[in-house]
């Protein structure tokens, strides 16, 4: 079915999926930087406009990390999970444009977002707690456990990697066919209820990896606070 589907960026460099997904992330890059550009031009005390938008989802974001490691944490890693966020958003929602493909449906870019997300949260533990505490938390409360425990947890962290870049690979590459499909049984303009679906399960998609990213980080810091008190 790949074949069948026609995109305006591989009509002018080819479809390969290579350069489909290269050329898509590109364009989902420059739409973040214009909105990011477009919202601190001219910063006002009373936003409206791009600024407005992207003020109310930093909010978001931030209120979304407060439930899970605190404000002062959750801002601390805003930078991180914000972009996370905003690119898997701008990409998700470039896929429900006819004629353009989600980089997000492809399991080679999502997989490399969740190894950023397992590379993080590993290295804030280990640089909060030490190497050796931070894995001596894969042990679990007594020795006795200790060879039990360890290669599950090891095993659970790993399997976050696959849990992360499939959930949201297999989502949106779900919805890209049933767009695909969708276009050619009927017009373009009649299907407008699943568009709405696609943009509903884009944004959702964007949430569930940002507060699973907030989660992991969580895990590593909580850690360190615990170790504290």
């Amino acid at each position: 079915m790949e074949g069948r589907l026609f995109t305006f960026l591989g009509a002018i460099g080819g479809h390969s999926q290579e350069w489909i997904i290269l050329s898509h992330f590109i364009l989902s890059i420059a739409i973040v930087f214009l909105l990011a550009r477009a919202a601190t031009t001219k910063m006002q005390l009373v936003p409206t406009g791009a600024q407005n938008a992207l003020e109310a989802f930093i909010s978001g974001v931030i209120a979304m990390g407060a439930d899970t490691m605190g404000e002062k944490n959750a801002r601390r890693y805003l930078p991180l999970i914000g972009s996370l966020a905003l690119v898997i958003f701008v990409s998700n929602m470039i896929g429900v444009i006819p004629g353009f493909e989600a980089p997000t449906s492809n399991i080679n870019f999502t997989l490399s977002l969740a190894l950023i997300v397992f590379v993080y949260y590993n290295y804030v533990g280990i640089k909060l707690n030490g190497f050796i505490n931070y894995f001596k938390h894969f042990m679990g409360p007594m020795p006795i456990l200790a060879p039990l425990m360890f290669p599950i947890e090891i095993i659970s962290h790993i399997s976050r990697i696959i849990s992360l870049s499939f959930r949201l690979f297999g989502s949106i590459r779900g919805d890209d066919m049933f767009l695909m499909v969708l276009l050619m049984l009927v017009p373009w303009l009649l299907p407008l209820p699943g568009f709405f679906l696609l943009t509903a399960f884009g944004v959702l998609q964007a949430f569930i990896f940002s507060i699973l990213t907030y989660v992991y980080i969580a895990g590593s810091v909580m850690m360190a606070e615990e170790d504290h008190h």
